[in-house]
């Protein structure tokens, strides 16, 4: 039987690409609408799994692909919009490619790494979806929230950075510890 959390997730993977349709019709409301939906998915099943006891090594990979996808979609949309800047989304888009990157060399190399997103992780997924929120706002429209929009588009830039520095020393050293460690049982 599948759980209440993973099909929360299946919700959410199923919504992006209404919300890129949206936002490719311009319909900027409906997709706010559809992304903070997607949004309350992600907390509930998170909230679920661990309340309920319901945590699925499924829902462990399925869940930060849903994030992914509709944070990448998200980005690059609202780029192409001229929403966010462009060099925002360079960055997050990024970090993302570097960890799936980090994912295939431990995958390649045979060393066991148990991906678990770290709090710093955690804090710049919120940031960057807190961003994509306040950009759908149409902040061109008003000053305060355009400053807003400028404001979090540098936070969240700081945090991708840390957040991606952060993945890349955890990497490095597991990836060498577990080297190390195959070496020496040959």
């Amino acid at each position: 039987m599948i759980s209440v959390p993973n099909i929360l997730t299946v919700l959410r993977i199923l919504l992006t690409p209404l919300f890129v349709i949206l936002l490719l019709k311009d319909m900027i409301g409906y997709a706010l609408l559809i992304f903070t939906l997607a949004g309350i998915s992600d907390g509930l099943d998170g909230f679920i799994a661990r309340y309920r006891n319901q945590q699925t090594t499924l829902g462990a990979y399925l869940d930060p692909l849903a994030d992914k996808l509709l944070l990448i979609s998200a980005y690059i949309c609202l780029s192409v919009m001229r929403l966010i800047p462009g060099w925002l989304a360079v960055l997050v888009i990024s970090r993302d490619v570097i960890i799936l990157i980090g994912i295939a060399v431990f995958f390649i190399t045979g060393v066991s790494v148990q991906v678990k997103p770290s709090l710093v992780s955690k804090i710049t997924t919120v940031s960057q979806l807190t961003t994509i929120f306040f950009s759908l706002l149409k902040p061109r429209q008003f000053l305060h929230a355009f400053s807003l929009t400028w404001a979090l588009s540098w936070i969240t830039a700081g945090l991708t950075i840390a957040s991606g520095l952060h993945y890349i020393y955890l990497g490095l050293t597991s990836l060498q510890n577990g080297l190390k460690t195959a070496n020496s049982k040959e």
